[in-house]
């Protein structure tokens, strides 16, 4: 199953057999309307916390992703994800609603890949027959920690991006019906010395050609072998180095087949800066929109490399620079049903 140093290719193709999206109400005002499941009206979503709130929109991508799979909660023996609110008490909390054994993941807003390619490992390894994964964002919350908070009105430079507040949940199986996962990079930790917070998608670029990179390498591919790149909350100025970087690397990737799912998630006149970030945002775009050209066959084979940056308020505040990491996993259709 492994292949070159650190990919893996899963030869059971374990399916992606439902997934679950929601958002908050600015990101029903954004370009993919469409492919969310549902749409809270404010951001308390009938909590009395940003915190809580946050919880509340990763439960019912949950909820949503095992109704539309036709299991209880008892028929899935594992459910892997995080976020990036302090100890993941969000999706902890989460999971304490859910009562399934639960795998803590943290990787920023790499954390959806990163779920999506253990979740694959488990399966392809008859380690499970259901595994529920994801992660959410929430705008109020992760702004409050890392930056201000958002009643304090602080500008911000244009490189900076909006966290979205947003969930994505799938349940991967070893059989059905559905986009296979067939193969997984596992990301190593890059740090350029960038010590900005308001440039995430500077600091997570190299991250992302890195693991990129290795990908081709580790499976001897090349772009031509994807339908589309699709990173994770680069944003405009993080999508143009990382394209750049990989130029230098020898790879030329046009711009209709890569893009950002930070670049997708809202409309041009909405004041996002450089885009969406946030683990929410990757993980909405990929098991909604993402999914849905799959399944409708406008796209066939893809390459999802989402990408985080591993910083804390403490690390900020003690002048450390920002270590990034990306995750990549291959989701494609097979075409049978098994």
């Amino acid at each position: 199953m492994l292949q070159g140093k650190q990919s893996w290719v899963f030869e059971n193709t374990p399916v992606i057999t439902a997934a679950g999206t929601a958002g908050g109400p600015f990101e029903a005002e954004g370009r993919l309307t469409s492919d969310f499941d549902y749409f809270f009206d404010d951001l308390w979503m009938e909590e009395k916390s940003f915190e809580k709130a946050q919880k509340r929109l990763f439960e019912k991508a949950c909820e949503t992703a095992i109704t539309k799979s036709g299991l209880k909660e008892s028929d899935i023996q594992f459910v892997l994800c995080g976020d990036l609110i302090n100890q993941m008490t969000s999706s902890s909390f989460a999971c304490r609603t859910l009562s399934i054994p639960y795998i803590g993941l943290f990787g920023a807003c790499s954390t959806s890949m990163e779920g999506l390619a253990l979740a694959g490992f488990i399966i392809n390894n008859n380690g499970a027959d259901y595994v529920l994964t994801g992660t959410s964002s929430h705008n109020a919350a992760t702004e409050k920690q890392f930056r201000y908070p958002t009643e304090y009105g602080s500008q911000k430079p244009p490189t900076s991006q909006w966290t979205a507040t947003a969930a994505g949940a799938v349940i991967v199986s070893k059989n059905g019906t559905g986009p296979s996962v067939t193969a997984a990079t596992v990301g190593k930790v890059i740090d350029m010395g960038l010590k900005d917070p308001f440039n995430m998608g500077g600091a997570m670029a190299p991250a992302a050609a890195d693991t990129i990179e290795a990908h081709f390498n580790d499976l001897n591919r090349g772009p031509d072998d994807y339908d589309l790149i699709i990173t994770g909350d680069l944003g405009k100025v993080g999508n143009s180095i990382c394209q750049e970087l990989l130029k230098e690397k020898g790879y030329q990737v046009s711009e209709k087949k890569f893009n950002d799912c930070g670049m997708l998630l809202y409309n041009e006149d909405q004041p996002v800066q450089a885009g969406a970030s946030g683990t929410g945002c990757s993980a909405s775009v990929v098991y909604g929109h993402i999914l849905n050209r799959l399944k409708n066959r406008e796209l066939n084979k893809i390459l999802v490399v989402a990408t985080g940056a591993l910083l804390s308020p403490l690390s900020y505040q003690q002048k450390e620079s920002i270590p990034c990491i990306a995750h990549a996993v291959v989701i494609e259709n097979k075409g049978e049903v098994r």
